[in-house]
């Protein structure tokens, strides 16, 4: 859709030029081009699998969609949406983690920086940055008699969400 708009913007602005030309007015007249749309990009992700590598995430601001996030190696993740995909490049996250060795019970609070770029399809040209706030409750299985972190959770909830200003 963003392309459609570059695509009418040029043949307008084809058309203006031709005009100008036709009619004598100096080119100091002609309006500039219209400029990229910004404001504040909201995104959440939220799952109960703590085995998975593909979360769910609901986009909204400047794009609302609902998509996966594919967890990357690094720091680096794509999330991926009908009609495109970005790149999502993040902190490591910083704040608190405890583990209650015997109620089995995880607790993680943490909040870092995260940018949006290389977008595809519609989100070509798509940008954004700001920090996300992860917060993550699960309770590990016992294994002979002792909570594991090595086996997959009894119970698991992550919560992630992120805003920061966004351009198009």
């Amino acid at each position: 859709m963003f392309q459609r708009y570059r695509l009418i913007g040029a043949a307008a602005a084809v058309a203006a030029s031709a005009t100008i030309a036709l009619t004598g007015l100096s080119a100091a007249s002609a309006s500039p081009a219209r400029p990229a749309a910004t404001g504040t990009e909201h995104l959440q992700l939220m799952t109960t699998n703590g085995t998975t590598n593909k979360v769910p995430v609901i986009i909204h601001g400047l794009v609302t969609a609902s998509g996966v996030d594919h967890e990357g190696k690094g720091n680096t993740d794509t999330f991926t949406f009908a009609g495109g995909s970005f790149k999502v490049t993040h902190s490591s996250g910083k704040g608190s983690q405890h583990f209650n060795s015997k109620t089995c019970l995880l607790q993680v609070a943490q909040h870092g920086t995260y940018r949006i770029h290389n977008g595809t399809g519609k989100f070509k040209g798509f940008s954004a940055h700001g920090t996300y706030h992860l917060s993550i409750l699960a309770l590990a299985r016992k294994v002979h008699g002792k909570c594991s972190m090595k086996a997959a959770p009894a119970a698991f909830q992550q919560l992630i969400q992120a805003s920061g200003p966004a351009s198009r």
